[in-house]
């Protein structure tokens, strides 16, 4: 590692506050899971601006790889997700809201829940790409402390496993999870459609680690098929949004709402 980028860390983290360790989400698998995972993952909430920050930030935007929109209500679960022409008003808890399609409401059943389902699955996704980091300790994972390994630069780190039961979309997946011994931010992630997999479907990175309001967020994740930068785009913290941005299809600037310090 990285001089340089435990100075950038240390610096980060005197900006936005360092807070307690965070306790695990109900339903997370306690007994399965190893303390010194937990720990790790106590680390890497801690290097993100704490626990209490986090349960603090509310709304939360992003363009998913640069394209498909996502407004996030924390606190009650809404969400505005946007693609092409359609836009999708709904609460991810509930899984009920309303579907437009240029700015027509759509009134037919079965679009609707066509339509909603591809809102919540593509939230469910989206969101993971985004904020995995923070849901080490959610419910239905397991935990597990696999050791530690060199990255390709040198770099060391700490291996977590994550499995999952009864929970998300694809609850059959496993994940590791590099986590920098320096800096304690996930730097690396690999994805395994099943847990009996021998080996990941791919590998990739957790880059450009930035603050937004009073947490950090990483938008880069390297390079896809074709050679181009897996990149969000339009991230974004508030405090404070017009109800109108999860309740009206009208077109919305994202980026011209006041950011949260």
């Amino acid at each position: 590692m990285h001089f340089r980028t435990g100075i950038l860390v240390a610096t980060l983290l005197a900006a936005i506050g360092v807070a307690e360790a965070y306790p695990p989400s109900e339903g997370f698998h306690l007994k399965e899971s190893d303390a010194e995972a937990m720990a790790v993952a106590d680390e890497v909430m801690d290097a993100m601006g704490g626990w209490e920050n986090w349960n603090k930030t509310r709304y939360i935007t992003w363009r998913f790889f640069g394209g498909r929109l996502h407004v996030w209500d924390k606190w009650t679960g809404d969400i505005r997700f946007e693609q092409g022409e359609l836009t999708v008003l709904m609460n991810i808890n509930t899984r009920k809201g309303k579907v437009y399609r240029n700015g027509v409401v759509e009134s037919q059943a079965d679009s609707i829940e066509k339509y909603l389902d591809r809102g919540y699955k593509s939230w469910v996704n989206d969101s993971y790409w985004l904020i995995m980091p923070y849901k080490l300790k959610d419910s239905g994972v397991t935990l597990k402390y696999t050791g530690e390994e060199a990255l390709t630069d040198g770099s060391p780190t700490q291996v977590l496993t994550l499995t999952f039961e009864n929970v998300g979309v694809t609850p059959q997946n496993m994940y590791h999870v590099y986590v920098d011994k320096a800096t304690h931010l996930v730097a690396v992630w690999a994805f395994y459609p099943k847990a009996s997999d021998p080996e990941p479907r791919f590998r990739g990175p957790w880059e450009n680690w930035a603050i937004h309001g009073k947490i950090m967020i990483a938008d880069g994740h390297g390079l896809d098929r074709n050679g181009e930068p897996r990149r969000h785009t339009d991230i974004a913290v508030f405090d404070a949004l017009p109800d109108a941005v999860f309740h009206s299809p009208e077109a919305v600037d994202m980026m011209a709402f006041p950011r949260a310090k």
